[in-house]
Order: C-alpha cells, then structure tokens, then sequence
C-alpha cells in the first residue's frame, strides 16, 4: 500500500474548473444533459434482486433509477426510487399475495412496454428547451434515449441533473397513466 500525505488547505483560495467548460443554457444542445451510455457506464440493477434491498441499495448510492436486467443481461424495464416507497411496495404484496420480504425489483419496475424515449438522432438537432418542455409536457423524471439505428438504449436524460447543470429547480409534476385514472374514476 502505498502511503498519501494529506495536505493542509488553509492557504488555498481557488477552485479549479474544467479547461473546456461551457455554460449550459436552454438554448443549448440537448447532448449537454444527455448521459450517453458510450461515455459512461449505466447503473444496471439484475431483476431477480429483492425490492427492499434495492431501495437500500439506492439510497446508499444517491441513485434515483436504474436499468433493470434479466438473468440473460437483457434490458426489460426501469426501477427508480418512487416505484419502491412503501406504499407502492405494500400495493404489490396485496396484489401479488407476496411477503414484502419476497417481492423482486421485476414486481416494482416499470417495463420497457410501458416506457417511452426520446431518438438519439433528433436529440442531436434539439436544445435543452425542447428536452424539458417534453418531460414537463409528459410529466416524466427520467426518459431513455435510444438510437433506433443501432437498435440499442444509448443514454438516459433525468430532470434531476438538468436542474443539476441549469442550476436552476424544475418542477416536474407526473402525469396520472390511465390505468390510474381509471381506478380513480372506478373508486
């Protein structure tokens, strides 16, 4: 092991900021707040994990989704932090007739069925304006990007790191599916 010396700052007033920083605007292009999963590695989380685990692995990590994967290393949907609260996790072991201590992250997450995407190549031509007046306008926290050439999920956009970027709060109000706006009108 080799030995580090840690250094007193008392006498450091400066920041360092990247050499080739650029202010990120709305007016910017949309690849600024795109996590391109050709640069950076997704945040994948196996399927047959159990729901409670993954909510205390998500919580220790500041991570608000992930890509959910089957045994075979496919992509089958997305787990983030409000599929697993407990209201939603005691909503499933009643319609599941499963112990809370059983139910799996495929019980909780959002399958790729249900999700929708923005196309990496008309990402390329939109500004960051475009990027969130379409969450806003679908009440969406995360969106998938997927390159329908290559046929593979090349990124994911979350509001969060906009805000993030922009420095400025974005609030994104989610829209009811109209499965829940059924059972509303059902109650």
């Amino acid at each position: 092991m080799h030995h580090l010396t840690l250094c007193q700052t008392e006498a450091i007033d400066t920041l360092a900021h990247p050499e080739a920083y650029e202010h990120i605007k709305l007016s910017s292009s949309a690849l600024s707040i795109f996590t391109d999963f050709h640069e950076q590695q997704p945040l994948v989380i196996d399927g047959n994990v159990r729901a409670i685990e993954l909510e205390r692995l998500m919580r220790q990590s500041h991570v608000k989704m992930k890509l959910v994967l089957d045994r075979h290393e496919q992509f089958v949907g997305i787990v983030t932090l409000a599929d697993i609260t407990e209201q939603k996790i005691l909503q499933r072991v009643v319609q599941l007739g499963l112990p809370r201590s059983e139910l799996l992250v495929v019980d909780m997450m959002q399958p790729k069925s249900a999700l929708q995407a923005f196309d990496y190549h008309e990402l390329k031509v939109a500004t960051v304006k475009d990027v969130v007046d379409t969450l806003q306008d679908n009440g969406r926290m995360h969106c998938l990007v997927i390159d329908k050439k290559k046929h593979e999920i090349r990124g994911v956009i979350s509001v969060s790191d906009i805000a993030r970027i922009l420095r400025v709060p974005l609030d994104i109000q989610s829209q009811p599916s109209f499965a829940a706006l059924s059972h509303i009108i059902a109650a």
